[in-house]
């Protein structure tokens, strides 16, 4: 129990870091930009496809802004999280320099990397709203569990691989995932859950990443002398 709560209560305990806050503040102000941008964009799509006239388009009008405006809020998470995401590596930095100052500087991944990894963790986060809110409508109930194991089992893993990989390659991130499976997805689970509650969903790609950094740690100690060799920086 202690390897699923602590890496969470360090990374809580840590929100006050001046560097978490001031992620959290550029993610947020920067995803309430685009936010806008797109309801904006939306809701002017609409108006003009809407080019009616008398009651029915107000009607049409009023119906088709409150979807527009509905797809935008859903859209934000994912957005949140993508932008979120491309400060990773200040974060498990912070978290670093606080916990494991005897660790190497990290190999800093390329530009393209890391839009990568954080398009792909942005993207797993939309999949799995999709596909969390189909099972929830298909299957009531039973739905609703599946959903958050599904979510619970992309944004572990996908965060946790993008945390290691500051620190090994791909291959020597999934050894160690491999090894460290059930306490990673525990975490994701733990996110996942966070993820239904407005505005603490917002601190799961800072939280995460911080807790991710101490469950690889973790993780990497309990494989033994041999691992040493999977934290090398990248070349």
């Amino acid at each position: 129990m202690n390897a699923v709560v602590a890496p969470i209560a360090r990374a809580v305990g840590q929100i006050g870091d001046r560097v978490f806050l001031t992620v959290v503040a550029q993610s947020l102000g920067l995803s309430a930009l685009v936010f806008f941008a797109l309801h904006a964009a939306a809701i002017g799509i609409v108006h003009g496809m809407l080019a009616w006239h008398g009651p029915l388009a107000w009607l049409a009008d009023l119906l088709g802004s409150l979807a527009a405006s509905a797809l935008a809020l859903w859209l934000f998470l994912p957005l949140a999280a993508i932008i979120a995401s491309l400060f990773l590596n200040p974060i498990a930095a912070a978290v670093e320099a606080r916990w494991y100052p005897h660790l190497p500087p990290a190999a800093g991944a390329s530009v393209m990397s890391q839009i990568g990894v954080s398009l792909t963790f942005g993207l797993r986060v939309l999949a799995l709203n999709i596909l969390a809110l189909l099972l929830v409508l298909l299957l009531p109930g039973p739905g609703l569990l599946l959903g958050w194991a599904v979510a619970a089992y992309g944004l572990g893993r996908g965060l946790f691989l993008a945390v290691a990989m500051r620190r090994m390659t791909r291959t020597a991130a999934e050894q160690v995932y491999g090894a460290g499976r059930w306490a990673i997805l525990a975490q994701g689970a733990a996110m996942a859950l966070s993820g239904t509650v407005p505005l603490l969903n917002l601190l799961i790609p800072v939280i995460g990443t911080a807790a991710m950094v101490h469950v690889l740690d973790r993780t990497v100690a309990g494989m033994g002398p041999d691992a040493v060799r999977l934290t090398a920086p990248n070349r």
